[in-house]
């Protein structure tokens, strides 16, 4: 096997899949907003852990399909998501560094820009206006990175995913 061969392109598809399962999950009403942004957590984890396989265009691919699953604006998740997998590929060498706690905080801004651009794109289309509720994912988020973080390079290690 050569040095640059990569391995394990099957887990972050399956970590994808997952993620993205996780997000169709039905809830009752009161607990949907408490839904951590499954699939931005396995982008920006994957963007930090292997920057050079999987970006923008990852990000991209994964916010279509979460367009098509989530019946919202074709082309709506697809350019947010590439845009947090851009921002992820800058800071990854900083975020890789941090301790788990303030790798959450950082996850957490990425999560609520995330929330932030969708909320735009929905005043643009006139879609109706979110309440406070709508941030409490952002705060989920920030509370289920460390489970993300630790399960993914679980997989990561054991699978040697590079």
């Amino acid at each position: 096997m050569s040095i640059g061969q990569h391995r394990g392109g099957g887990i972050i598809v399956l970590s994808f899949i997952a993620a993205l399962a996780l997000h169709m999950l039905a809830l009752p009403d009161w607990a949907e907003p408490l839904r951590p942004d499954w699939l931005v957590l396995v982008l920006v984890y994957w963007c930090i852990a292997i920057p050079e396989r999987v970006g923008v265009v990852v990000g991209w691919l994964a916010g279509l399909l979460l367009d098509v699953a989530s019946g919202a604006l074709l082309g709506q998740n697809a350019l947010i998501l590439a845009i947090v997998a851009y921002l992820a590929l800058r800071l990854h060498q900083r975020i890789r560094v941090f301790p788990l706690w303030q790798q959450s905080v950082s996850v957490m801004l990425l999560v609520a820009l995330h929330l932030m651009l969708v909320l735009w794109i929905k005043g643009i289309l006139g879609q109706s206006i979110e309440t406070w509720a709508y941030w409490l994912s952002a705060l989920s988020s920030l509370l289920a990175w460390p489970l993300v973080y630790l399960t993914l390079r679980h997989f990561r290690r054991e699978y040697r995913v590079r």
